[in-house]
């Protein structure tokens, strides 16, 4: 199998307000959830976006003791130089699942049924993905799997993995620890609306708010290239932002701004064959592309420092 690889590809997709507003609008049901919920993510949604409150936080850090990862079943990758890729670029890619986990959790997933388009309303085999799409009435571009992935005993491994929680409370600081794990599908549509790709996140630059500090290993289960999917990060904007995007309360912005504010250089699209994996600031800019080709299957291990959110899965609506 042909090595993993990251390659800059230009994207220029414009946006427009209107569509942000609409994105944001659809968003407003769980903002107001997390405010009752827990007032504290209030302030970290307000002032997380500005990096002066972001750097004083940082350098306030209680500095983690980066255990020795003895055990790890990443073993071709070293914890100082994973953190400092990461404080440099916001991004680091050189890690590689062993096959009989990234087996594993493939047959979990395909035994397992998910839920279109983050709604528990239709659950379906990703064999059965038209099904789903029929019943639902529109293209289903997601299935994800909520708190069903903390049955998979190959995530459970991957979480604990000493690697990781090395590197996190290397990057992090001391209070680094497991705030989310997420397992979903994204399925081809060549068909999908505006509205289809703010829900499943594609095609739209953005950064993500889910703690004061934050740090997210992602593993692609499934092969990606160009048409699979692949993952789109903007290098360096993890500490860097022009004041137009820190004086707003849209996370997503037009990918032609993004580009214009930080060089098309530093958009990096990662490819990678089943099993590689990579960790990202998720303040950095961001995006999942479209699956063009053979529906691709992804795991996200992310970690955080406060208790800012309750326990919600990625994308699921309040209740």
């Amino acid at each position: 199998m042909a090595p993993a690889k990251t390659e800059f590809v230009p994207h220029a997709v414009a946006q427009h307000r209107p569509r942000r507003l609409r994105r944001m609008a659809a968003r407003l049901p769980v903002y107001v959830a997390n405010m009752r919920e827990h007032p504290q993510w209030l302030a970290m949604f307000a002032l997380g976006r500005f990096l002066p409150v972001r750097q004083a936080l940082w350098r306030l850090a209680p500095e983690g003791a980066s255990p020795d990862p003895g055990g790890s079943m990443f073993g071709g990758s070293t914890v100082p130089g994973a953190v400092d890729t990461l404080r440099a670029e916001g991004l680091f890619t050189g890690l590689q699942l062993p096959a009989p986990v990234c087996e594993a959790i493939r047959r979990f997933a395909e035994t397992t049924p998910c839920f279109a388009n983050l709604s528990r309303r239709v659950e379906f085999l990703p064999s059965a993905h038209g099904d789903a799409v029929g019943r639902l009435g529109r293209p289903v571009l997601t299935g994800h799997y909520f708190d069903r992935v903390e049955t998979c005993p190959a995530v459970a491994m991957i979480r604990g993995d000493p690697f990781l929680h090395a590197a996190a409370a290397g990057y992090l600081g001391g209070a680094a620890r497991v705030i989310s794990t997420r397992l979903w599908w994204s399925f081809p549509a060549n068909s999908a609306s505006d509205a289809d790709l703010n829900l499943a996140s594609q095609e739209k630059l953005h950064f993500d708010l889910d703690d004061w500090r934050a740090l997210k290993f992602f593993f692609y289960l499934t092969p990606v290239d160009h048409g699979g999917g692949p993952h789109v990060y903007v290098r360096r904007t993890h500490n860097r932002r022009v004041a137009r995007h820190q004086w707003t309360l849209m996370v997503g912005h037009p990918n032609e701004e993004v580009l214009n504010a930080y060089g098309p250089e530093n958009m990096t699209t990662v490819l990678g064959g089943a099993g590689h994996g990579f960790a990202v600031d998720p303040f950095g800019f961001h995006m999942g592309t479209v699956v063009r080709t053979a529906p691709r299957l992804m795991l996200e291990v992310g970690f955080g420092v406060s208790s800012v959110l309750g326990h919600r899965f990625h994308g699921e609506p309040a209740g």
